[in-house]
């Protein structure tokens, strides 16, 4: 019996993924959940031994949330995308399998299979080779696609503006719109949290609280508050904190840049 999460934002396809599942006498689904914050806690509670993760979603991006995970629990992962650009060169060249959406029930039998053998076979540190290999190819296919879109467009007073990515250095929400951040700037545009995360998924963004995303390659300097939050100061001047919820999703991102001893 493998214990199964299943981790989308879009509930649709959750059920679809609960559907797929319930069909298979050796799955047993313990978590399900729509956004990844909530499912890094559970994981980290409870390391389930097959996780369905969603690329694209609200909070952290699937690849973050795989990057977080401990490599001593580490279980398989079949990512879930929509979007072809992620999938075909990056996985077909590594043990982690995906299923593009929308999939039919033979395509999900077909990647179970794989999953099986793999469950019966791998060792943690054949999984966590793979899984590097997989999401440094993701990346460079995120990149990859920005290249192809290299603007995105925002209001600020009662002008258009024509914005590169990689100079917004944070992004909030504000009701029915965002707000963009370009050093002392500000813009609009009318937007999720969601979808403006999609639109920017070129740049190295990560959600510090429910409401504000961050671009790190803008953070400048990086403190503490007494009960633990991150304070970040950007390149414009503007300064954020990260919110309870999100403080170990910051400490994670920020060890990994630190230089480690000979």
């Amino acid at each position: 019996m493998m214990d199964v999460i299943i981790v989308d934002d879009e509930p649709a396809a959750r059920r679809t993924l609960r559907e797929c599942c319930a069909r298979e006498a050796d799955l047993r689904i313990v978590g399900e959940y729509g956004d990844s914050g909530s499912a890094l806690e559970a994981i980290r509670g409870r390391p389930p031994d097959l996780l369905f993760l969603d690329i694209q979603m609200d909070l952290l991006s699937g690849i973050a949330l795989a990057r977080a995970l401990d490599p001593r629990a580490l279980p398989l992962i079949v990512f879930v995308t929509a979007y072809d650009h992620y999938a075909l060169e990056a996985f077909e060249v590594s043990a982690v399998d995906y299923l593009l959406k929308p999939f039919d029930d033979e395509r999900f039998r077909r990647t179970l299979e794989r999953v099986r053998r793999r469950h019966a076979a791998e060792s943690g540190a054949d999984r966590q080779a793979a899984l590097s290999s997989v999401l440094e190819q993701l990346e460079r296919s995120a990149r990859t696609l920005a290249d192809a879109r290299p603007r995105v467009l925002a209001e600020s007073g009662s002008r258009m503006h024509m914005l590169d990515p990689a100079q917004v250095e944070l992004v909030e929400a504000d009701r029915n719109y965002v707000k963009l951040t370009v050093g002392r700037d500000i813009f609009h545009a009318r937007s999720t949290l969601q979808q403006a995360e999609k639109s920017l998924q070129s740049q190295a963004l990560l959600r510090i609280s429910r409401s504000c995303l961050v671009n790190m390659s803008h953070v400048r300097e990086v403190s503490r508050t007494p009960r633990g939050d991150f304070i970040l100061v950007l390149s414009g001047g503007t300064i954020v904190t990260s919110s309870e919820g999100f403080r170990d999703a910051v400490r994670q991102y920020l060890e990994r840049l630190k230089i480690s001893p000979a």
